[in-house]
C-alpha cells in the first residue's frame, strides 16, 4: 500500500520515547572526529572525565600537562636503568680473563649473575610496558581532536623534556 500521498505534518512526535538518549543525570559526551576548539560536552577519554566549566577545563589541562611530563620521566628512568644495567653487566664480565661461556660456568657466583640479569630483564620489561601503556593513553588524549587537549600534551612533553631528559631529542614521537 502506498502512503506517500498522506500528510503526516500535523502529528506531534515530541512526547515519544526514542531510546532514552537524553536521560536526566546522564552526562552527554561529544565525540569529535574533526579538529575543534569547542569544549561543549567534552569528555576526555572517560565519560566521567567531563568538562563542565572553565575551572574543570583548566584543571584537566594541568593534569594532562603533568601526565605527559610524567611520561618523559618514565622514559628517562628507563634509559637510566638500562645504562646502569649495562655498566653492571660489563663490570661483571670485565673483572677477569675468562671470556668464553664454558669457562664462565666455572666462576663462583655464576648463578647469582644469571638471576641478576633475569631480574634486570624483568624490570626493563615492566618499564617498557609502562611506557607503552602511557604512550597509548596520551594518544587517546590527542585523539579527542580538541586543540586545547593537544596543546596540553605538547606543553607536557616540553616540560617533561626540560625537567627529566638528559639525552638528545632524536627519537621520533610514536605511540611506543
Amino acid at each position: 500500500m502506498d502512503h506517500s500521498h498522506m500528510d503526516h505534518g500535523h502529528m506531534d512526535h515530541g512526547h515519544m520515547d526514542h531510546g532514552g538518549h537524553d536521560m536526566p543525570g546522564m552526562s552527554k559526551c561529544n565525540m569529535n572526529m574533526l579538529f575543534t576548539w569547542s569544549t561543549k560536552d567534552l569528555c576526555i577519554v572517560f565519560e566521567g572525565w567531563h568538562i563542565t566549566s572553565t575551572a574543570s577545563l583548566i584543571f584537566s589541562l594541568l593534569a594532562i600537562v603533568l601526565m605527559t611530563a610524567g611520561y618523559e620521566a618514565v622514559r628517562e628512568a628507563s634509559r637510566r636503568y638500562d645504562a646502569h644495567a649495562k655498566r653492571l653487566i660489563e663490570g661483571r664480565r670485565g673483572g677477569d680473563d675468562l671470556s668464553n661461556e664454558s669457562s664462565s660456568l666455572l666462576r663462583p657466583g655464576r648463578r647469582a649473575g644469571a638471576t641478576s640479569e633475569q631480574q634486570t630483564k624483568i624490570v626493563k620489561a615492566i618499564l617498557y610496558a609502562v611506557q607503552v601503556f602511557y604512550s597509548f593513553f596520551i594518544m587517546l588524549l590527542f585523539m579527542t581532536y580538541n586543540g586545547w587537549i593537544m596543546l596540553a600534551v605538547a606543553v607536557g612533553a616540553f616540560v617533561g623534556y626540560l625537567l627529566f631528559s638528559n639525552s638528545p631529542p632524536t627519537k621520533t614521537a610514536a605511540c611506543h
